[in-house]
């Protein structure tokens, strides 16, 4: 009787655990992983991050499977230009994507020279470093740095390779109740540039705001469970760092 008591305690104990660590999940926090370089140098491949579940507010994609429980946004909070956000990509309303918010409903984004315009203003940008490399995919690329900072006096950093791949598109309107996401790495980037794949995000699909990175690892070091190359795969300076 005694084993039998002591099963169905643990069970249930299993069982309350579960629930907590959903309702945690689903209205709090979530950890993401990143596995791409779309958002270097400011995300790297490796980094896990903490994401915040109520910054916009919940809609069904704030749940685990996005149940259909429930239609629009409860709660809703606006998105500012600049965040660092988690979306599900409209093409399939299941992957996860991490990418930078630059166009707000109802704006027009435009590249003309390689220099981004948000409503027909260029958005400024210094250079700070003409001799970087950073990844793409598994191809290491020279790249400019630069601080770009957006309308709303948001600084960060972005990267384009050094020959300007992607130099002139058509205007980009955005439709209302949509953003525009560009990665920060932007010659290496799946973005709302391309409309087929990715496009204009409905408000809907927005999942929460990137917050800090709790934990990173260069894994083309050595599994983590290499202990023995702990110092060189783990990077330990990332740590409780900011996301910007």
């Amino acid at each position: 009787m005694l084993n039998k008591n002591f099963f169905l305690e643990n069970i249930k104990t299993l069982f309350y655990a579960l629930i907590i660590a959903v309702i945690i999940r689903s209205l709090f926090i979530q950890p993401f992983y990143i596995p791409s370089s779309s958002m270097e140098p400011n995300l790297l491949v490796g980094d896990r991050l903490f994401v915040s579940k109520y910054s916009y507010g919940y809609s069904k994609h704030s749940f685990p499977f996005s149940p259909s429980i429930f239609n629009g946004r409860i709660f809703p909070s606006e998105p500012k230009r600049g965040d660092v956000v988690v979306f599900k990509t409209p093409t399939d309303n299941r992957t996860d994507y991490i990418k930078r918010l630059i166009g707000l409903p109802g704006d027009q984004i435009q590249f003309i020279d390689s220099n981004l315009y948000i409503n027909n203003i260029e958005v400024l940008k210094s250079r700070i470093s003409k001799k970087d490399k950073i990844y793409c995919g598994v191809k290491s690329i020279n790249v400019f740095t630069f601080e770009e900072m957006l309308p709303n006096n948001k600084k960060h950093k972005t990267v384009y390779l050094k020959d300007f791949t992607f130099q002139n598109s058509d205007p980009y309107e955005v439709p209302s109740d949509h953003y525009f996401f560009l990665g920060d790495n932007r010659d290496c980037s799946k973005d709302s540039r391309f409309l087929t794949s990715v496009g204009y995000v409905h408000k809907d699909n927005l999942v929460g705001k990137a917050r800090f990175i709790f934990f990173s690892s260069d894994r083309s070091i050595g599994s983590i469970f290499s202990f023995w190359k702990w110092n060189k795969s783990i990077r330990f300076d990332r740590f409780f760092k900011k996301i910007n």
